[in-house]
């Protein structure tokens, strides 16, 4: 039986504070649970006896079979589906060192928890491990970022750093950043490893984490001549940039 206080604490991970206190996160639907679910460990699951049929052996500390409207007393979703899972938040340890070989992508005040969601999907889909974001960026475990990963927040490591002393500690590692007034990014000379920058909806790239930039690129629009759109939106930007890495990694 789902209990008030169940409800309760499910609901309450909908806000940032309650996720840090608990170290906890929900994730909803069918197919995202399914995916996420032999990675991180799994402290609650209500799901109905129709999705529970079509998995194998689910190891969770607690299992409640949903009745009625169940979900729907919980659940976050304008439409809920079958099941709902609370996650306990894992804990990774990032090496530097390790980032000389790699290819990693660095969010500067990313707001919105949608896009943060769509870039780790895209870093999962380019083969990038690694994101480091600023403090100021959104939370990763926000349940709409968890739903806009589509699955990926299993495959992507997420850290929070301060970017302007961190970036200090790297050394040896080049630094890209996306910027209007940047050189070409299909004309530059791109590395297989280093750091790609992606900065904020709004304002870009911050003056502090600027100063780290070893080279700037831009996404020209075309024709370059015609008068266009202002900018990208910044999941979309960061499709593009770490597409032309990849391809220069593979084609050329």
């Amino acid at each position: 039986m789902l209990s008030r206080n169940k409800i309760k604490f499910i609901r309450s991970l909908e806000q940032k504070k309650f996720r840090i206190e608990s170290a906890c996160f929900l994730a909803e639907g069918n197919k995202l649970v399914s995916d996420i679910l032999p990675f991180f460990e799994c402290e609650f699951l209500l799901a109905k006896s129709s999705w529970l049929a079509t998995q194998g052996n689910i190891s969770v500390k607690e299992l409640i079979i949903a009745e009625n409207n169940d979900i729907e007393k919980v659940s976050l979703l304008k439409t809920p589906q079958d099941v709902l899972a609370v996650f306990r938040q894992p804990q990774y340890n990032m090496k530097n060192e390790a980032l000389k070989n790699e290819l990693s992508l660095v969010l500067d005040g990313i707001q919105d928890p949608g896009n943060l969601g769509t870039i780790i999907r895209l870093a999962d889909w380019f083969g990038i491990k690694q994101l480091i974001c600023s403090p100021d960026t959104a939370d990763v475990y926000n349940p709409k970022t968890v739903q806009a990963s589509m699955g990926a927040i299993a495959r992507v490591e997420v850290f929070y750093k301060s970017l302007p002393e961190w970036l200090d500690e790297i050394e040896n590692i080049p630094v890209y950043g996306a910027f209007l007034e940047g050189k070409n990014i299909y004309t530059e000379t791109l590395s297989s490893s280093g750091l790609i920058v992606m900065g904020n909806e709004g304002n870009g790239i911050s003056t502090s984490v600027e100063k780290r930039i070893t080279q700037k690129l831009y996404i020209p629009n075309y024709p370059p001549e015609a008068e266009s759109t202002e900018s990208l939106n910044v999941a979309v930007a960061t499709a593009i940039v770490c597409s032309e890495f990849r391809r220069r990694q593979v084609f050329i």
